[in-house]
């Protein structure tokens, strides 16, 4: 268990950074979503099966976590391995891509409150989260494990989504 967490200084601030920058892509999505949810999204059609507004905020800070610790691990494996940084740039480069393709989503659906635009963003959000997995299993099974629910959350919300559009 001790190998999976920091154990030095530099590791620590290295994960308390990617915990931070993870919670902050969080943060100030919800910022343009709060109004939207108090104001718009009560107006639509919902379907019946959608989880209640309290499950987003508490599952997307799981993930937000989750993901911040898998980027951490690969960033730890690219820091102690032998091939270095060769091949990391990509796996946290395809991290970055999704967590702004994530921010995104948050300005179009809820921001511009667009279902259609959502739809737009949910899609390459969620290629970009399988190639982030896929590149961060080079560096550490764990760290794509850790990306699999968000994947599944993803793609459960595109679901949700395709179904407010239609009936809106």
């Amino acid at each position: 268990m001790a190998s999976l967490l920091p154990d030095s200084r530099r590791s620590w601030i290295a994960l308390l950074i990617s915990v931070a920058a993870a919670l902050a892509v969080g943060q100030i999505g919800g910022l343009v979503t709060a109004p939207a949810v108090r104001e718009w999204y009560p107006s639509l059609e919902l379907p019946a099966w959608r989880p209640p507004n309290l499950a987003f905020p508490i599952v997307w800070t799981i993930l937000y976590i989750a993901m911040a610790y898998a980027a951490w691990l690969v960033w730890r494996a690219a820091e102690r391995g032998a091939r270095g940084w060769e091949g990391a740039w990509l796996a946290l480069s395809l991290y970055g891509v999704l967590l702004a393709l994530n921010l995104a989503l948050s300005f179009l659906f809820f921001g511009l409150r667009s279902p259609a635009l959502g739809l737009l963003d949910i899609f390459p959000l969620a290629a970009a989260i399988l190639a982030t997995l896929l590149a961060f299993k080079e560096h550490s099974r764990l760290a794509a494990w850790l990306m699999a629910p968000y994947l599944l959350w993803v793609c459960y919300a595109a679901v949700l989504n395709f179904e407010i559009w239609v009936r809106n």
